[in-house]
């Protein structure tokens, strides 16, 4: 099973674990994808560090152009993507399903029977490419309003649904690019 993608195709960019260093960079990188959260550096910081073996960054010419930040549910087998962030430089080359397959198939995710999100319902580009990424290995994709508006944010946020993917096989992966 891959850890890292060691050798990309030409102009793809490189999957691998993030390290303490590339915070910084992580952080930068979400600041520009808009509608993202944009957490404190430290948060980014201490992902790459902590929970590196559930995150993804994608690098392009000595640049952090992707990032996927997840972790495993305590006592679950819930894989949960916190983050999925791409560069304007490397959209439209399926990254974003690319560093969700790379991070599936590492053996931090083992356990994983199931991979959950949330997104609000306007952000399509994150409705899209979850939606793309259970037809990609197969999955059932289900939702339903997790983290409440008034309820949760006090009106200051939009309803996030929780969004759940059945993870079949990774032998059975479809493999599309």
């Amino acid at each position: 099973m891959p850890k890292d993608s060691d050798t990309p195709r030409t102009g793809m960019p490189r999957l691998r674990k993030p390290d303490a260093t590339d915070g910084a960079s992580i952080w930068a990188l979400v600041k520009t994808c808009k509608p993202l959260d944009e957490n404190s550096m430290y948060c980014n910081l201490i992902q790459a560090d902590h929970f590196r073996d559930t995150c993804v960054v994608a690098e392009m010419d000595g640049e952090i152009v992707g990032w996927v930040s997840g972790h495993m549910v305590p006592a679950r087998q819930e894989l949960f993507v916190w983050q999925v962030a791409v560069s304007p430089k490397a959209r439209g080359m399926g990254l974003g399903r690319k560093m969700l397959l790379e991070l599936i198939e590492r053996d931090a995710s083992d356990d994983a029977t199931q991979l959950k999100t949330t997104i609000t319902k306007g952000n399509d580009a994150s409705w899209a490419l979850f939606r793309g990424f259970a037809r990609a290995i197969g999955g059932d994709l289900t939702d339903e309003p997790h983290f409440e508006c008034d309820r949760h944010f006090e009106g200051h946020h939009d309803t996030e649904h929780m969004v759940t993917i059945a993870l079949s096989d990774p032998t059975k992966l479809v493999r599309a690019a």
